[in-house]
C-alpha cells in the first residue's frame, strides 16, 4: 500500500473513529515505508489495557440523591505511570474518554515523556451544580477510581470542567487513604501552588501552542505568514486555553485578536479586541458568563466566527468543532489546535487542499501534559522550580518536538498530522521492542 493511499471510506467520523483511522493509516505507512510492524505490536498499541466504569451516588444540596457515571481509561503501558485529565461534562462517555486516552498516549510520545496515556471523566453538567455538590462528586469519584490511581500508577490532571480545586480534593482523598505515602502530592497534577502545584501549569497548553506557532513562522512553514507581529487571530473557546493563547499572542507577540467565541456564540472586531477586558466582561459583567455583548459588538454564531478572515485560527474548546461544511469557508493561513481533536477528518482534507497549515493537537497542545510532567518531577524531588525555568524547559521540549515532526513530514512528504502520528507510533514501537514482552 502506498503512503498516499487511504484506509477505509472517508466520511465525517466521530473522535474515537478518527483517532483509530489515523492510527491505522500511520501503521500501514510505517509498515510500508519505514519498517515491518508485527501484528501483535499493533494489537498492543491500538486498544486500552484498562477501562473502568463506576456508578456512584452524590447527595445534592436539596437532600436528594443523584446517581452519576464516571470513567477512567488507561490506554498504554509503554511507560508507567499513565497520565491524563479528568473531564466533567454532559457528553462524557466511554468512547470519548477512550479516544482522549489514546490521544494522550500519542501526545506523550510526540514530546517524549515517560508516561502512557490515560483519561477520566464524569457525565454531569458542572455549570448546573453548586460548588459543594461538585466537591462531593469529585471526592466520591476519586474514591471510586482510587484502586487504579497513584504517583507511580496513574496520575490525573484537570480537563474541561475541572481545575485546581478538583485536583486538590483528589489529592486530599488519596492522602487520607495513604497517610504514609512519601509522594502523595504526585498523585495528581494541576494542583494549587500551596499543595505542590507547578508554576506555569495554568497557561501551559497555550504556551506550547505559542512556541510551536513561533517556530513554524520562523522556519517559513506557513504560507503567507512570515511574522507574528500584527498577525490576526480568531480564538474559538474562551476558557483556560483560549484566554491564555489570546493573551500570550496579543501581549508577547504583538498579534491582533479579531474574534473570540465561547459555547454561546461570539464576537468579531476588525480593529482588534483586548483579551483581558473580554475575559473580565465574561466573568464579571455578563449574566450568562459569555463574551456576547462585549463592547456592543454584533452577536455571531460559532460558525460565523470560525469563518471570519484571519491569519491564525485557534480552536481551543472541544472535539469536532471544525467540520467539512465549515472548512470550505475558513480563510485562515494556519490552524493551531489547542483543543483535543477539534478538526474532523473531512475538514482536515479540505484545509490541506487549501494549503492551510495545520499544527495538530498531539503536538500543539502538549504543553499541558509536559508541565504536568514537570510538576510530577518537582513533587517527587520535593522541589519547586521558578517560572522562568518552567518556560525554558517547555520551549526546549516543544521546539524539539516540532523539529522531529517536521523532519518526518519533509522526509516522507506527509502533512503535519500524519507526520505527528507516524513519529509518535514509531517512537512507541521502538520502546516496546526495547522492553520486550513479559514473560
Amino acid at each position: 500500500m502506498s503512503h498516499g493511499e487511504k484506509v477505509g471510506v472517508r466520511e465525517e467520523l466521530d473522535f474515537l473513529k478518527r483517532v483509530k483511522l489515523e492510527f491505522e493509516e500511520a501503521i500501514q505507512f510505517i509498515d510500508t515505508e519505514v519498517e515491518t510492524v508485527e501484528k501483535g505490536i499493533v494489537g498492543l498499541l491500538e486498544g486500552p489495557f484498562r477501562q473502568l466504569i463506576v456508578r456512584f451516588p452524590v447527595e445534592m444540596d436539596d437532600g436528594t440523591i443523584k446517581m452519576f457515571t464516571g470513567y477512567r481509561v488507561q490506554h498504554s503501558r509503554v511507560y508507567k505511570p499513565t497520565k491524563g485529565g479528568i473531564r466533567f461534562a454532559p457528553d462524557v462517555d466511554l468512547d470519548l474518554v477512550t479516544a482522549l486516552a489514546f490521544d494522550m498516549t500519542l501526545k506523550c510520545r510526540v514530546v517524549d515523556l515517560p508516561f502512557g496515556g490515560a483519561k477520566g471523566g464524569v457525565c454531569c453538567d458542572p455549570k448546573k451544580m453548586s460548588c459543594k455538590e461538585l466537591d462531593r462528586l469529585t471526592r466520591r469519584y476519586a474514591y471510586e477510581i482510587f484502586p487504579v490511581i497513584g504517583p507511580d500508577a496513574d496520575v490525573p490532571a484537570p480537563d474541561v470542567g475541572t481545575g485546581e480545586r478538583e485536583m486538590g480534593i483528589i489529592y486530599d482523598t488519596y492522602k487520607m487513604f495513604n497517610p504514609k505515602s512519601p509522594h502523595a502530592e504526585a498523585v495528581v497534577t494541576g494542583k494549587p501552588l500551596n499543595l505542590g502545584g507547578s508554576e506555569g501549569r495554568t497557561e501551559a497548553t497555550a504556551l506550547s501552542g505559542a512556541y510551536v506557532l513561533e517556530e513554524a513562522v520562523k522556519k517559513g512553514h506557513i504560507q503567507g505568514l512570515d511574522s507574528l507581529t500584527d498577525a490576526t487571530v480568531v480564538v474559538q473557546g474562551y476558557g483556560n486555553a483560549g484566554y491564555y493563547i489570546a493573551s500570550i499572542l496579543h501581549k508577547d507577540y504583538g498579534c491582533r485578536i479579531l474574534g473570540i467565541c465561547d459555547s454561546k456564540g461570539g464576537i468579531y472586531d476588525p480593529e482588534g479586541l483586548n483579551p483581558e477586558d473580554a475575559l473580565s466582561y465574561k466573568e464579571n459583567i455578563s449574566k450568562e458568563k459569555t463574551v456576547i455583548g462585549y463592547k456592543g459588538l454584533k452577536n455571531l454564531t460559532i460558525e460565523q466566527v470560525l469563518t471570519k478572515p484571519c491569519d491564525i485560527l485557534v480552536p481551543s474548546a472541544k472535539e469536532t468543532q471544525i467540520v467539512g461544511s465549515i472548512a470550505n469557508d475558513i480563510e485562515a493561513k494556519v490552524v493551531l489546535e489547542l483543543a483535543n481533536g477539534p478538526t474532523s477528518n473531512l475538514a482536515d482534507e479540505i484545509l490541506i487542499d487549501k494549503n492551510v497549515y495545520i499544527l495538530p493537537d498531539i503536538l500543539a497542545n502538549a504543553g499541558g501534559v509536559t508541565v504536568s510532567y514537570f510538576e510530577w518531577l518537582q513533587n517527587k524531588a520535593g522541589d519547586q522550580w521558578e517560572l522562568s525555568e518552567i518556560k525554558g524547559r517547555l520551549q526546549k521540549k516543544m521546539v524539539t518536538a516540532y523539529k522531529n515532526v517536521t523532519k518526518v513530514a519533509e522526509d516522507y512528504t506527509l502533512d503535519m498530522r500524519k507526520a505527528a502520528f507516524v513519529f509518535a507510533i514509531s517512537n512507541a514501537i521502538g520502546v516496546l521492542k526495547n522492553r520486550g514482552i513479559f514473560p
